[in-house]
């Protein structure tokens, strides 16, 4: 039996930077991964995703090379190996970087295989045993394959296996239309294939605002995108030509034949395997272990962080679990997850930046709101980039005059938001964003112009 002040398992976003905070204090820390180091955002999510992302976009803007007066010679050619190899590389550097942090660190032992709960202070990873009074858990999630017709007699792609490919899919069918499903759709579309996208709710990226929605829909449409929502009854089967979905939708083909079909329907938690029955820690009804407003489970001395959890699905909640955590154990804080803000990026191109409720969620408080909204066509730094695709929205509580939400679908979309974010953390009012003096020419600069031209829910023109 090997004795530490601390077990974390996994060596996700989370993980890693706990060990370091934890030995920094003078713990001793057994950190345990089984398997890739860096967890979903350096292997599988955010790392080799964007870069895949960046190279579809080089492609895209080359080919419209001609509407910014540059002359080019021939068709745009993707050589997918290529393209492959520069998204492993930059996925590897940072596994690597990872790896040596957490073996270099001072006071932590890396143990590599599957760990087991054996008791509420107990671990078991192959032959060894390890004990410590504090445990965390940080081991994030996987796709989950849904239990549709025919699932089991095809071959199909998840997030993780598409980035094996190296050659561009002939005709990718991806089946959901939500974050994962349209960031792929848009990425291989623009690498080469036919793409579409079949959703079985009535719009894509439902948990948005309906004119989000439909903005992304546009755009997806307008670059060869085939989009099928309604599509009641998915089904899958062996096709000559690689696989037949069956949409059923309301409207168009009752089916679609691709080459190669993704699953792209939601996240489950790496809970399954842990032995947490032998903790004693409980779990939801969708595998995510249950835990308080300071990420502590139900046991006494152990913390799940992360995607695991199901209070996060980001690399930066991820994070900032890890910061709560830390803060509260080492500096005497009293952080909370409630004091969050929810924020996120869509990915696609142009990007969807987001920052806490959405219009609709915000009607549906009952509050009296104030909001405005204002086409990228009058951003003068999307007019000089040719990207003037996409709006930007925000809303306010009209008593309070502070900030509820706010939507930047557009180009820098995910970083232009942060200023709204910002002003949301500090818990001031919108009006001091509006006076604030931004650079020109960019699309920040806009913010403080759209807060000028906030009007009462529902405005007089529409009761």
């Amino acid at each position: 039996m090997k004795q530490f002040d601390a077990i974390i398992v996994g060596a996700g976003q989370a993980g890693p930077p706990l060990a370091g905070r934890l030995t920094a204090g003078g713990m001793t820390v057994a950190l345990v991964e089984r398997k890739l180091f860096g967890g979903t955002c350096v292997n599988t999510g955010c790392i080799p995703t964007k870069t895949l992302i960046a190279s579809a976009y080089a492609a895209h803007l080359s080919r419209r090379a001609a509407e910014y007066g540059i002359v080019r010679a021939g068709d745009v050619q993707i050589d997918m190996p290529a393209v492959k190899a520069r998204a492993d590389t930059v996925s590897a550097n940072a596994r690597a970087g990872v790896e040596t942090f957490l073996r270099r660190m001072t006071g932590c032992t890396v143990v590599q295989g599957h760990a087991r709960f054996e008791s509420p202070t107990r671990v078991r990873v192959g032959d060894e045993r390890l004990t410590a009074p504090r445990i965390f858990i940080n081991v994030g999630g996987r796709a989950r394959v849904p239990d549709m017709p025919g699932v089991d007699q095809v071959g199909y792609l998840t997030n993780t296996s598409i980035l094996m490919l190296d050659r561009t899919p002939r005709h990718l069918v991806v089946v959901g239309g939500s974050y994962v499903g349209v960031e792929f759709a848009q990425m291989h579309r623009r690498l080469g294939a036919d793409v579409t996208v079949v959703e079985m709710g009535p719009r894509v990226i439902g948990r948005e605002d309906e004119d989000v929605s439909l903005e992304i829909r546009n755009i997806l449409e307008g670059e060869g995108i085939s989009v099928h929502t309604n599509a009641t009854c998915i089904r899958l089967a062996p096709d000559d030509q690689g696989v037949m979905v069956g949409v059923d939708c309301r409207e168009g083909p009752p089916q679609v034949i691709g080459s190669h079909v993704l699953l792209a329907v939601g996240r489950r938690p790496n809970t399954h395997d842990l032995g947490l029955e032998s903790a004693g820690v409980t779990t939801n009804d969708r595998g995510y272990i249950s835990v308080d407003d300071e990420l502590a489970t139900n046991v006494a001395g152990i913390w799940a962080l992360g995607d695991c959890n199901g209070r996060g699905a980001f690399t930066h909640t991820a994070y900032n679990d890890f910061e709560i955590v830390a803060a509260n154990l080492l500096d005497g804080a009293h952080r909370r997850l409630s004091e969050r803000i929810s924020a996120y990026a869509l990915y696609i191109d142009p990007p969807l930046g987001r920052v806490g409720m959405t219009e609709t969620q915000a009607r549906a408080t009952g509050r009296p709101l104030l909001i405005a909204k204002r086409p990228m066509s009058r951003v003068g730094r999307a007019v000089e980039k040719g990207e003037t695709l996409g709006f930007m929205k925000v809303v306010a509580d009209a008593e309070t005059k502070k900030i509820l939400g706010a939507a930047i679908l557009g180009t820098g979309g995910d970083e232009a938001i942060h200023g709204v974010l910002d002003i949301m953390n500090a818990n001031v009012t919108y009006d001091v964003l509006q006076r604030a003096v931004p650079i020109h020419p960019t699309v920040s600069e806009l913010i403080p112009t759209l807060l000028g031209d906030m009007h009462a829910w529902p405005h007089p023109r529409e009761s």
